[in-house]
């Protein structure tokens, strides 16, 4: 049976995947996003509203006549600490207390696994401490204690911490990789590049959300981690995307101190693409246990890491052309690359 789902967040890029993947199976779909929804091939089959989920006005008007929600908006990292905390606490608050008032019988809430912060051990499992890393980490916790309160109240409310996602219209710091793999550059990475570290293809993420939508309440009204089953290394991983390139360039490794030391300096003095979380961690082990997400949602991951920088990799040399000059702080768009546009002369 058709049921109509608002999407906060459907103009970003987990948004627009979920939106095509919903429609897909015959959903109908509302996206209220504060960005405008820029997506000629949906246009016709989304209803989109631009709008702030920090309104509570804007998000009960939104609701009407919603099914579900799937609140994926999000104040990304590179956005002001208020408008991280306004966004994923506060924003949080409203949407879910709305989607209550107005009688949903379950909300899907998106967080991430920076909520555990840069861990001692692996694999995390959703029972670890959680020790948010810089603003946007430190919201999420607090964005999950929200939920929690409501879930306490009544509210069905999956909860799902996904590793980093990637596929077609991802590019943010990925599209850092990418540009240079595309150039025929080397790519520079933390350390040797040699830790286990899980990312996440969006379209599998979209089926552990049409699980949670769809799957009783019982199942679902839970936290779960969501990553790749299959996963390699950095140097392994990012390897692949050079060598698809064909240009013969390799992963050189970097100083771990010296580099991280750098990059401290430059995020202070604004100059840096990537923030705390990014550097402070690419260098360690990053990986989550899936066991409760496989055996509770039967959530089955079809695409590796491989198989993930690929698709998006190929979509990027696909799209290349209109992302030219392009920069800002989403992942639909390239961050801009500060000090390294100078370094990769380098390379």
């Amino acid at each position: 049976m058709a049921q109509t789902y608002l999407i906060t967040g459907g103009a970003g890029f987990l948004g627009i995947n979920l939106c095509r993947f919903l429609t897909a199976r015959g959903q109908k779909v509302i996206s209220l996003d504060i960005a405008p929804f820029t997506y000629p091939d949906m246009v016709d089959q989304v209803q989109a509203i631009t709008g702030d989920i920090r309104d509570r006005q804007t998000v009960r008007a939104a609701l009407a006549g919603v099914d579900q929600v799937v609140h994926a908006a999000a104040a990304l990292p590179l956005c002001t600490r208020e408008e991280i905390f306004t966004t994923e606490v506060d924003g949080t608050r409203i949407v879910l207390e709305e989607a209550q008032r107005a009688g949903l019988p379950r909300a899907i809430h998106i967080s991430t696994t920076a909520v555990y912060g840069i861990p001692d051990h692996h694999p995390l499992v959703e029972t670890d401490r959680m020790h948010g890393v810089g603003p946007y980490g430190e919201a999420k916790v607090l964005a999950e204690g929200v939920c929690e309160e409501l879930r306490q109240q009544g509210l069905c409310l999956p909860i799902l911490r996904p590793k980093s996602f990637i596929g077609p219209e991802r590019l943010g710091v990925f599209a850092l990789l990418y540009e240079w793999a595309r150039d025929g550059k080397n790519f520079p990475i933390l350390g040797r590049g040699d830790n286990l570290y899980q990312f996440l293809d969006v379209e599998d993420l979209c089926e552990v959300i049409w699980q949670c939508a769809t799957l009783p309440p019982e199942v679902v009204n839970d936290t779960f981690n969501i990553g790749a089953k299959e996963f390699g290394t950095p140097r392994t991983d990012f390897q692949a995307v050079l060598d698809y390139a064909g240009h013969g360039r390799r992963i050189v490794s970097l100083p771990e101190g010296p580099a991280i030391l750098a990059l401290r300096i430059l995020e202070r003095l604004g100059f840096s693409p990537l923030y705390q979380w990014i550097y402070e961690t690419v260098g360690k082990e990053s990986f989550v246990s899936i066991a409760k997400a496989e055996e509770r949602l039967g959530f089955a991951p079809k695409y590796s890491n491989r198989d993930a920088l690929l698709r998006n990799y190929q979509w990027y040399l696909a799209n290349a052309d209109r992302l030219s000059g392009e920069s800002g702080v989403t992942h639909r768009v390239p961050w801009a690359q500060g000090a390294l546009r100078l370094a990769k002369v380098f390379f």
